[in-house]
């Protein structure tokens, strides 16, 4: 079967725009959902976080069971150095959101270089709710964002005003990937609603994150 890289932040808080360091990291139910999916589908999943740094949850996605689920994953405490990962070696690629990659993978050029290299080659791509962000930096080899033109879904700016957070926030995602010329298309607040694009498979929220792991299964097989 395939092999799955999940990049996951390595963050831990997210610097807000009076400095305030808002304690974040990954949304559980966006890595959980997926990887039992994935894995109960006979995928292998790995995992890559900038440093090789070891993630950490959010704790306000913590939900019961959740912590000794994610305890159970030995791989995600000993996650692959992403600056050393080969595109090439993965089947596919998912990246789970939280705000932590608001505050990292927004920025990443290793991420950027391997969102572009797994889209170039037509491998699958997935992300989920802030996980997006880290669409941001990646470009194509003629230089244009690699959303621009693409029909995708994130973290709506609505679902981040309704989260308190908006008016605090460096930037808002939906706003960002508009701005780089991406069709964005949101549903309702907290409704499932996943997007595929050709082998661009985006999420809206948690909520979303088993349709998106479905997708993403379906563009394997």
């Amino acid at each position: 079967m395939s092999t799955v890289l999940f990049v996951v932040t390595a963050a831990r808080t997210w610097t807000l725009n009076d400095g305030t360091a808002h304690p974040t990291g990954f949304w559980a139910e966006e890595l959980l959902a997926p990887y039992r999916l994935l894995t109960a589908a006979g995928h292998d999943i790995a995992f890559a976080t900038p440093g090789g740094a070891s993630p950490v949850a959010d704790a306000a996605s913590l939900a019961d069971g959740d912590a000794a689920a994610l305890a159970e994953i030995s791989a995600l405490t000993t996650p692959l150095v992403l600056a050393d990962v080969d595109p090439a070696a993965y089947d596919a690629v998912y990246y789970p959101g939280g705000h932590g990659p608001m505050q990292d993978l927004a920025e990443d050029a290793d991420s950027a270089a391997l969102i572009t290299a797994t889209l170039a080659a037509g491998r699958p791509l997935a992300a989920v709710c802030h996980g997006l962000a880290a669409l941001l930096p990646a470009r194509t080899a003629s230089g244009d964002p690699v959303v621009s033109g693409r029909r995708i879904t994130g973290f709506s700016d609505e679902e981040e005003r309704l989260g308190g957070l908006a008016d605090r926030a460096p930037f808002l995602l939906e706003s960002a990937l508009r701005a780089q010329g991406a069709e964005v298309e949101v549903s309702e607040a907290w409704s499932d609603h996943t997007i595929v694009d050709g082998l661009l498979i985006t999420g809206q929220n948690p909520q979303s994150s088993e349709s998106a792991a479905r997708a993403l299964v379906a563009a394997l097989a």
